[in-house]
């Protein structure tokens, strides 16, 4: 991976596949984010000659994956060529736009408390609106209520307390985990938990990273002064079916993991069926509009 020749302690790694509209404003807006150097590559998926070019431009890293293996196994293939000079690994999505000062925002507070092992900013739609990023991990109880109506009944309680809603967005709080749409992660802390779970292609990737976090004695804290604006899907806004797929798997595969033990098997069984039969639910919508 070619990488630009700063002196830097904190890298900022972004995946791309078909992202090259958003890549642009993403990647302009990282160097108001930070007053110190900051090492910025591309872990590309799309194997895009567009995208190798942008990086060209920008005189950031590039790195061209053989296969689309997924966002957290892009992201763990980029971190393990970083110099190990880089102490914190700033992830993000490529729609993303960075505020002034929010990637030292960020790593301040990470560096104020050698237990804090992520940092997730305040991260804004492109209405104002805040997106719900600390959230609990999710239960039986809310993970289950969570599923069944999150879709037909907006404010219900199980949906609310897995996304930390009865919070204010305002406050600095710790949290069971930050979205992986950008979240600074302490570099020894990623070492040492192997990276993402690579064998999550799409989703949940960032909800069991801050799960073996908090296992591991880390935190996981929410820093409201840290802003970024989330401009918006991109790559998946024409593959709504494989999206329900890759969500209800990764789910799956969470869950699994989470209840592991022998004697959990039923539960695991009960959920993996009621996981699938929602899963085809959902698509059957998604190709009933279509």
């Amino acid at each position: 991976m070619a990488e630009s020749k700063v002196s830097a302690t904190v890298a900022v790694l972004t995946v791309n596949y078909s992202s090259e509209q958003v890549l642009p404003t993403f990647l302009d807006s990282i160097a108001a984010a930070s007053t110190a150097p900051v090492l910025v590559a591309i872990a590309d998926n799309g194997a895009s000659p567009q995208a190798e070019s942008l990086a060209r431009e920008h005189g950031v890293g590039y790195l061209r994956l053989s296969e689309n293996r997924g966002y957290g196994a892009a992201i763990n293939a980029a971190a393990a060529q970083l110099d190990p000079g880089i102490r914190w690994i700033v992830v993000s999505n490529p729609d993303i736009e960075f505020a002034p000062g929010s990637i030292d925002r960020m790593i301040a507070t990470g560096e104020s408390d050698r237990s804090i092992g992520t940092v997730g900013p305040l991260i804004r739609n492109v209405d104002g609106s805040v997106y719900p990023s600390a959230r609990a991990v999710p239960s039986l109880r809310t993970g289950v209520g969570h599923a069944l109506f999150a879709n037909i009944w907006l404010g219900n309680p199980w949906t609310r307390a897995y996304r930390n809603e009865f919070e204010g967005a305002t406050a600095r709080r710790e949290a069971g985990w930050l979205s992986g749409a950008c979240v600074a992660v302490r570099r020894s802390v990623f070492d040492s938990l192997g990276g993402f779970d690579s064998g999550f292609f799409m989703y949940f990737e960032d909800v069991d990273l801050g799960y073996r976090v908090t296992r591991a004695g880390h935190k996981n804290v929410y820093e409201p002064e840290a802003e970024v604006t989330h401009l918006g899907a991109h790559s998946t806004a024409e593959s709504s079916d494989l999206m329900v797929k890759a969500h209800h798997d990764s789910a799956r595969r969470f869950l699994s993991k989470k209840y592991s033990r022998w004697f959990l098997w039923p539960l695991r069984a009960g959920l993996n069926l009621g996981l699938a039969a929602r899963a085809r639910l959902l698509s059957r919508r998604v190709t009933d509009r279509h």
